[in-house]
């Protein structure tokens, strides 16, 4: 069996009600994710990749971020993650503007990105730890979260396996196992579940299960349709670098009743053209 996480620093989280604007005992929920008006354009492109996108995510919320291929997804990730720069409009982590509290705000951060980022000639525990030392972790603390975090994602039997052994499940599994090494208290997940064997994604979306249950904010973004109904409490539909539709997948629903299923509501708002 997988060994839990050791208990966040600062202890659990408080949680949103699936589909409520959060409130605790009476007060405003603290926004994990504050993003106003944010407009990205990339040099050469006929179009922006974002185009005016506004975001609010709660603390505990899991936030499911759906769109087709070229939605500007990924580049919202990026952004919200500091590796890029808006053309215009502002973000706040927790309160904190990334612009000038850059390391302040990555320390609460963790991101599991699309690509595997991982150095395929250094093992999974190598690759861990690494990580763990970039983060400040050292000595036998980071040993400590090596070994629960490759423990979490199934993987405590193979941390001597070179990263270019190691099947795509396994790799995405461990993609996952390195964005929570220095327990953020907001993880960004973009398609991590994407291109695995049935077996892989079912431990991984068990693992996001337990995350939230543990009140980690989570940012999700999916192709599949059925993971982000079980998992999210609230979605985000976006077109054209744009919201489209905001909601509970219930409510989102229950406003389109024609609509069986949020497959049918995605390709109602977005389109059935390919997107390439």
């Amino acid at each position: 069996m997988a060994a839990p996480l050791r208990r966040w620093r600062g202890g659990p989280l408080s949680r949103p009600r699936r589909g409520d604007p959060v409130t605790t005992a009476g007060a405003p929920a603290e926004l994990a994710v504050a993003a106003r008006e944010l407009v990205k354009r990339y040099p050469g492109a006929e179009q922006p990749a974002l185009d005016g996108l506004e975001l609010e995510i709660f603390a505990g919320e899991t936030f499911g971020l759906l769109g087709p291929n070229g939605a500007g997804k990924t580049t919202a990730i990026s952004i919200l993650a500091t590796l890029l720069r808006p053309t215009t409009g502002s973000v706040r982590l927790f309160g904190l503007d990334p612009g000038r509290r850059c390391q302040e705000v990555r320390r609460l951060i963790g991101l599991v990105p699309q690509e595997i980022a991982l150095y395929p000639r250094l093992t999974l525990a190598e690759n861990l730890a690494y990580f763990g030392r970039l983060h400040g972790l050292a000595g036998a603390g980071l040993k400590t979260q090596v070994g629960d975090c490759l423990a979490m994602v199934g993987l405590e039997a193979q941390g001597g396996r070179l990263v270019e052994a190691c099947s795509g499940g396994m790799k995405r599994r461990a993609n996952l196992a390195a964005g929570l090494l220095h327990r953020p208290r907001l993880l960004f997940l973009d398609e991590p579940t994407v291109g695995i064997d049935a077996q892989s994604r079912n431990v991984i979306f068990e693992n996001l299960a337990r995350l939230k249950a543990e009140g980690m904010t989570l940012l999700y973004t999916t192709h599949y349709m059925e993971e982000a109904r079980q998992l999210c409490d609230r979605i985000a539909i976006v077109d054209a670098g744009r919201v489209v539709a905001l909601g509970a997948p219930a409510e989102l629903l229950a406003a389109q009743p024609d609509c069986r299923d949020l497959e049918q509501l995605f390709l109602r708002l977005t389109g059935r053209h390919l997107r390439d």
